[in-house]
């Protein structure tokens, strides 16, 4: 299985590769699986498409019929949750290696589990991964005095993509990065937008993070 930040915790974790196998199998990849909060939890599954499609309102309801009928099955959570599945959004978590591969030269948040030169925060572009590092350009007001930070993926607590105009734009366009292990588009010809028929790319993305 494919390491990846922000993973769940407890009861959850034993059916995490179970999850991941079954989303492989529906042709999705498997961004962030969490339970969130105590009283009220809310067991909250970001997906995409893995051949790098947009996801739509569609796939979200496809994959919460599988895994409600996966964790009624396996009842992994005693109390009563409410199920969420949506996209990564915009503003993504950057959870696995590839995304940061995927995402070079955009911009990114991270924050590390222990101090890195003297700070947990960092915020820059992503100039590279390195074996397992991730080399992130920070920026402290003036070009010149830009620097780098060399991050261990391992040493990350969480990370996610900043929503930029940038990024905005090429998902209006459809041309976001493709995950890192989708297969090269197919080169097909320039399409034109029909004004009184236009067409989101980002429908049916949730930006939240």
């Amino acid at each position: 299985m494919m390491e990846r930040l922000e993973r769940p915790v407890g009861p959850l974790a034993r059916i995490e590769d179970d999850i991941d196998a079954m989303l492989a199998a529906m042709g999705f990849d498997l961004v962030r699986l969490l339970l969130i909060g105590s009283e009220k939890p809310r067991l909250q599954l970001m997906a995409e498409p893995s051949n790098g499609d947009p996801m739509t309102v569609e796939h979200c309801e496809e994959i919460s019929r599988a895994l409600s009928a996966l964790l009624d099955v396996e009842d992994p959570i005693k109390d009563a949750f409410t199920l969420e599945v949506s996209s990564a959004g915009l503003d993504r978590p950057l959870t696995r290696l590839t995304d940061f591969e995927r995402f070079t030269g955009f911009k990114a948040k991270a924050e590390t589990r222990h101090l890195v030169d003297g700070r947990r925060r960092f915020s820059g572009i992503i100039a590279g991964v390195e074996g397992d590092q991730i080399v992130l350009r920070t920026e402290h007001g003036e070009p010149e005095s830009s620097d780098e930070a060399r991050l261990n993926f391992v040493d990350l607590a969480k990370a996610k993509l900043v929503a930029t105009d940038e990024i905005f734009e090429l998902a209006k366009a459809g041309k976001l990065p493709r995950p890192v292990s989708a297969p090269a588009a197919a080169s097909e010809p320039a399409q034109t937008t029909d004004p009184d028929n236009p067409t989101d790319p980002t429908a049916g993305q949730d930006p939240e993070s």
